[in-house]
């Protein structure tokens, strides 16, 4: 079972194995399980600080008191168990558990988890109504018109939620965003009339003769709206739309007019503006219907193109071929290899690796004279094109820890130390002895630095939020940052030793900071470095477990070697997120967990990670809104 493998890899970090000694015996109760194993451990070392009125960190055990309650409350555990094994709770300034206790309160928890039934009731949950982003519709246009006139660039910024700006919870449209609308449609329509190349993907019928000029008006219009609305139209539709060209011919308007107003209504429709899904009907059995190809093939492109379906899409979604779920990962493999899949790298390795900060950076112009916005645009479109490669290749995604390799330019390579490459364009190189994969980017390095110096903090966070999915806790209100500039006393880890002298700090910077100084022989730019100032550096570090390194490549390793199936579940995780458009519930932990099985049994190729997703119960289904 691959989270158990998860809970005794933490185990393992501890120096304790998989033995006896830490096992749940096999005759013990299920049914008491929680109340024999678990809730004394937390009585004597959990409970003192989180329960009641003003329990800390977020984290309260007052519900829990004869259950464990694992359906509902699957994260929670984990986290729990995470910290316990790991020695960030309970504090140092506290009485400890010993290493059997752990032992015992991990089989336990474990039993728990084992519990967890997927199979006990059906939860596929459900993605409400949501309109297009700003890159979605851009594309979208793109592909229905052949315009490529990015006018979604003036629209208002859309609101993000789980990391991502695809979440139909925060995909509102505010008044001034429909008054952007009708003015984007008109000007599309307008366009798209005057150009006859565009022209004819709106009206690809031309009527032989006068008689049949309206039969042949009505079926361009039914074609252009089914395209538009990514489904067929109903009746009533296109009454709707016919009367609309009857009420401009009517008036006397001229025939571009008229179509030009057709137009410009099927764009501000809201089965164009928003995914829109039908709700399963009140006798669906469990209140889950599974989704129809239209349903599906919209599914499907915008979350590998960012964009409407393709003509074959459409043509599967008509047949019900795509209900198969062989022809949908057939499908999902075609549009990974195709050039529109570069919305993939845009958008969610945009967010995902936050690629899309790098343009705001400003490094200190004094410390760093060396940087300008050519090395900037050359830092992230080295882990652009990289992610991109491991797309178009269907590379393993354990390389995003240990590729030996990346792509650069000249301008990048001399920032890097390597010689011999000229030009603009990006070459496959082998990266020099310390580097190793996206984490030592210089993209990387620089968002997770200060402007004038380095953060072990931030990237020891950026690491366990973005590649391992152990987000720390904000810090306490009361504590200052590192001063910026000035005259300081010692390095830099000596000043950071000094400022998490506090325990409460401690628990969590203890594995932030180790993670962070492993990069230190990077610089705020991303520069490889042997001396801080008049300081060495020291890149040695310590994970939980006395898992020791020095420097990043060796980091890289033990990330690779210990923590490999944590990375894959975050990864799952947040593409998960991305390609559903909501966040994810414990019932999705089911998914997330043949996702990772998936990807194991196929050499971790990034393929098997998408078809995996795009096959699975959450992506095919939709379940009715459940009364809370």
């Amino acid at each position: 079972m691959i989270w158990t493998g998860v809970i005794w890899l933490c185990l393992g970090w501890l120096g304790a194995d998989r033995s006896p000694a830490g096992e749940f015996p096999a005759d013990e109760s299920h049914a008491t399980n929680y109340s024999t194993n678990i809730a004394p451990f937390l009585q004597t070392h959990c409970v003192v600080c989180h329960s009641g009125d003003d329990f800390e960190g977020e984290v309260s055990f007052d519900r829990f008191e004869d259950t464990a309650n694992i359906q509902e409350n699957y994260e929670f555990w984990e986290k729990v168990l995470r910290l316990v094994v790991e020695h960030q709770m309970p504090p140092a300034d506290q009485t400890q558990p010993t290493t059997d206790e752990i032992a015992s309160l991990a089989a336990a928890i474990e039993v728990e988890f084992s519990s967890f039934d997927c199979s006990s009731a059906e939860h596929p949950g459900r993605v409400i109504i949501r309109r297009l982003n700003k890159s979605e519709y851009n594309n979208t246009i793109r592909d229905l018109l052949g315009l490529d006139l990015n006018l979604a660039d003036n629209f208002p910024s859309d609101d993000v939620a789980h990391g991502f700006d695809n979440m139909g919870e925060v995909l509102t449209i505010p008044p001034i965003l429909f008054e952007k609308y009708l003015e984007a449609a008109a000007t599309i329509a307008e366009k798209a009339l005057a150009d006859e190349q565009a022209k004819k993907r709106v009206l690809p019928r031309e009527a032989a003769n006068d008689d049949e000029q309206v039969a042949v008006a009505r079926e361009n219009i039914r074609q252009f709206a089914t395209r538009a609305f990514r489904r067929p139209i109903s009746d009533d539709e296109a009454d709707r739309l016919f009367s609309i060209m009857r009420s401009a011919f009517e008036r006397g308007a001229p025939k571009d007019e008229i179509f030009q107003t057709v137009v410009t209504a099927i764009l501000i429709h809201p089965s164009f503006l928003f995914r829109v899904e039908r709700d399963p009907e009140p006798d669906d059995a469990d209140g889950i219907r599974a989704l129809d190809g239209y349903e599906l093939a919209t599914r499907l492109s915008y979350f590998l193109w960012s964009s409407m379906p393709d003509e074959r899409l459409f043509e599967l979604a008509a047949s019900g071929e795509l209900a198969n779920k062989d022809v949908l990962a057939a499908e999902a493999k075609r549009m990974l290899a195709d050039p529109k899949s570069q919305a993939l790298v845009d958008n969610f390795a945009g967010q995902w690796l936050q690629l899309r900060d790098v343009s705001s950076l400003m490094p200190d112009p004094v410390r760093f004279p060396e940087f300008d916005d050519s090395l900037r645009r050359s830092m992230r479109r080295e882990t652009e094109k990289f992610f991109e490669q491991i797309v178009r290749e269907d590379r393993s995604v354990l390389e995003f820890l240990n590729a030996d390799y990346t792509y650069v330019n000249e301008r990048l390579a001399r920032h890097y130390g390597i010689d011999s490459i000229q030009g603009d364009s990006f070459q496959k190189v082998s990266l020099p002895a310390g580097r190793r994969g996206v984490l030592t980017h210089s993209s990387i390095l620089m968002l997770t630095s200060n402007p004038t110096r380095t953060s072990p903090v931030k990237r020891g966070k950026w690491i366990l939020e973005n590649i391992l999915a152990e987000p720390p806790p904000p810090p306490p209100a009361d504590v200052p940052e590192l001063e910026e500039g000035g005259e300081v006393l010692g390095s830099l880890r000596e000043q950071m030793e000094e400022h998490r002298a506090n325990e409460s700090c401690a628990v969590c910077h203890r594995k932030m900071d180790a993670l962070g100084f492993g990069m230190e022989n990077f610089d705020a730019v991303g520069a490889y470095r042997q001396r801080d100032g008049a300081f060495d550096i020291d890149a040695s570090g310590e994970l939980p477990g006395g898992v020791a390194f020095d420097g990043a490549e060796e980091l890289m390793q033990i990330l690779v070697q210990e923590k490999s199936e944590q990375f894959c579940k975050c990864l799952a995780a947040k593409l998960l997120t991305y390609a559903l458009g909501r966040g994810l519930t414990s019932y999705d932990r089911c998914t997330v967990q043949s996702a990772l099985a998936a990807l194991e049994n196929d050499g971790y190729r990034f393929s098997s990670l998408v078809t995996a997703i795009v096959t699975s119960d959450p992506f095919t289904m939709r379940e009715r809104k459940r009364d809370q």
